[in-house]
C-alpha cells in the first residue's frame, strides 16, 4: 500500500469520528417490495430522458437484501460512525397515515446490525426521497408538506431514537431547492426559478419542526447537513463581485442564517417574505447539536450578460486544478477555506462542526487480478483529512468526517456513470469489491488509534 506524498497519514485529534455516508435511495433498491411506496425520485428516474442511461433506483445496489454484507465492509473499514437515510415513502408509504412495519422492521435490524458492529448511526430523515403522494399535493411548495414531515419525524423519532446517535432532518436544503424545483435537474423537475423559495423556507421549517419532534422522541443529538461552497469572483468586474456575493447568500447564507440566527439575508428577503409567517424563524432557529458541512468543490462565479437567460448566474471552469471524473476540481485548502468562513461568520452561533460529506468520482473498475486501484481517491481523501486538521489546528472545532461514499450507487440524474464509492459494485451482479482507498482508510483510521495511543501513553 503506497501512502500518498506528504509521508505519514493524516493526523486528527483523539475522539475523532470517521465515517462513511450514503441515501437511501441510492442504495437501497427493492423500490416495490414489502409495502414501499413511491417517491419522487421512482416517478423522475422513470421518465424519458430524465436520468442519464434510463437508469433508475429501482435494484441499485440492492442494500435492502444485503444489508449484513455491507455492514460487515464497514466494520472491516473500522469506521466509527454511518450516515444513512431512512426512505420515507418506505416507511410511511403515502407520506402520512399507517406506517408500513415491514419498512420499520427494516430499519429495525439495520440500527441493531450496525450496534452490534460497533458502529454509531448518523441517520437522515429527508435524503430527497418525497413520497409521491405528497408531490402530487404540491411537494415542497405546500406548507402542508411540513406537518407531513414533523409527523414523519416523529414517528421515526419514538421508534429509534435509542440506538441513534445523531439524527439529521433534511439533506442539502439548497440542492433539494435548486436542482428540483428551480433548474428542474433533480426530481421533481420543476422549473420554478426564483419562484421556487418557498421550497427553500418550507424545508427549512420542516428542519426545525423535525428537530423539536426527534427531541421530544428523546434524541440527544440534531444537526444539519448543509451543502457549502466557497465562492469566488471570475474576475474583479463589479458584476461579477457582485453576482458571486449574491450566489453565496442564496447557496450558504440563506440556510445557515436561518438555521443560526434565525433570519434570512436582507438582500434575499424579497423571495421568500411571502411564505413566511408568524413564529417560522423561531422554530427554524432549533438549537443545533452539531453543524453538518457537505464539501465538494468551490464555485467561481460570474454575471451572465445572455439576456434572454433567466439565470443570473455564469459557473466558470477552474483552470489549473485536477478534476474528478465528475469533472469538480480538486481544491482541498477550499475544504479548510469555508471551515475558516464558517467560524469567522457565526462565532459563537455554530456549534461543534462534522464533514457529514465529502468524496469524489473516480470511475476505475477491477483490474485482471480484481483489484481497484483508485489513487486519486487516496490522494483526495488523505488532502482533505490533512486540510481539516489544518483548519482544527487554526482553531475551528471539527468533530468528524464522513466520506462520500461508502460504495458505489445511483448518482441522481447522472445514474450509475458517476462512482463515488470505497467500494467499487458491479452493477450486473451486485458484487463488492473494496477498492485501495477503501484499505487506505482502514489504514489512515488504524494509524489513528495508534496516535491517541501515543498521545496518552
Amino acid at each position: 500500500m503506497s501512502v500518498p506524498t506528504g509521508g505519514a497519514f493524516p493526523q486528527l485529534p483523539p475522539g475523532f469520528r470517521f465515517g462513511t455516508s450514503t441515501a437511501a435511495y441510492q442504495i437501497e433498491g427493492a423500490a416495490g417490495e414489502d409495502g414501499r411506496g413511491p417517491s419522487i425520485w421512482d416517478t423522475f428516474s422513470h421518465a424519458p430522458g430524465r436520468v442519464k442511461d434510463g437508469a433508475t433506483g429501482d435494484v441499485a445496489c440492492d442494500h435492502y437484501h444485503r444489508y449484513a454484507e455491507d455492514i460487515a465492509l464497514m466494520r472491516d473499514l473500522g469506521v466509527g460512525g454511518y450516515r444513512f437515510s431512512i426512505s420515507w415513502p418506505r416507511v410511511l408509504p403515502k407520506g402520512r397515515g399507517t406506517p408500513n412495519q415491514q419498512g420499520l422492521d427494516f430499519y429495525d435490524r439495520l440500527l441493531d446490525g450496525l450496534l452490534e458492529a460497533g458502529i454509531a448511526p448518523m441517520v437522515t430523515l429527508y435524503h430527497w426521497d418525497l413520497p409521491q403522494a405528497l408531490e402530487d399535493d404540491g411537494g415542497w411548495l405546500n406548507r402542508d408538506t411540513v406537518e407531513a414531515f414533523a409527523e414523519y419525524a416523529a414517528l421515526v423519532g419514538e421508534r429509534y431514537a435509542d440506538r441513534v446517535e445523531h439524527w439529521v432532518p433534511v439533506n442539502e436544503p439548497n440542492v433539494a431547492t435548486f436542482n428540483g424545483y428551480a433548474l428542474g435537474q433533480h426530481a421533481p423537475g420543476r422549473k420554478l426559478m426564483f419562484d421556487a423559495f418557498p421550497v427553500a423556507h418550507h424545508l427549512l421549517l420542516g428542519h426545525g419542526r423535525a428537530a423539536i419532534e426527534l427531541r421530544r422522541a428523546g434524541a440527544e443529538s440534531v444537526g444539519c447537513a448543509n451543502n457549502h461552497s466557497p465562492m469566488w469572483p471570475a474576475s474583479d468586474d463589479p458584476a461579477d463581485v457582485g453576482i458571486t456575493k449574491l450566489f453565496d447568500a442564496l447557496w450558504n447564507g440563506l440556510f445557515t442564517e436561518a438555521m443560526l440566527l434565525g433570519r434570512y439575508p436582507r438582500d434575499i428577503m424579497p423571495l421568500l417574505e411571502d411564505a413566511i409567517q408568524d413564529g417560522d424563524m423561531v422554530t427554524i432557529r432549533q438549537p443545533v447539536d452539531f453543524y453538518g458541512v457537505n464539501y465538494y468543490n468551490p464555485l467561481r462565479v460570474a454575471a451572465n450578460l445572455d439576456e434572454e437567460d433567466e439565470n443570473p448566474f455564469e459557473f466558470v471552469d477552474l483552470v489549473g486544478y485536477d478534476k474528478t471524473d465528475f469533472g469538480w476540481p480538486v481544491v482541498p485548502d477550499s475544504l479548510r477555506e469555508w471551515l475558516i468562513i464558517l467560524r469567522a461568520r457565526y462565532r459563537a452561533a455554530l456549534p461543534p462542526i462534522m464533514i457529514t460529506e465529502s468524496g469524489c468520482s473516480y470511475g476505475m473498475g477491477p483490474d485482471a487480478d480484481g483489484v481497484v486501484d483508485d489513487q486519486p481517491r487516496i490522494d483526495y481523501l488523505d488532502s482533505h483529512l490533512r486540510a481539516v486538521a489544518t483548519a482544527i489546528a487554526q482553531g475551528v472545532d471539527v468533530r468528524g468526517y464522513y466520506t462520500w461514499s461508502l460504495m458505489d450507487n445511483f448518482e441522481w440524474a447522472e445514474g450509475f456513470s458517476q462512482r463515488f464509492g470505497l467500494v467499487h459494485v458491479d452493477y450486473d451482479t451486485l458484487e463488492r469489491t473494496p477498492k485501495r482507498s477503501f484499505q487506505w482508510f482502514a489504514e489512515m483510521i488504524k494509524a489513528q488509534g495508534h496516535a491517541a495511543e501515543q498521545a496518552t501513553g
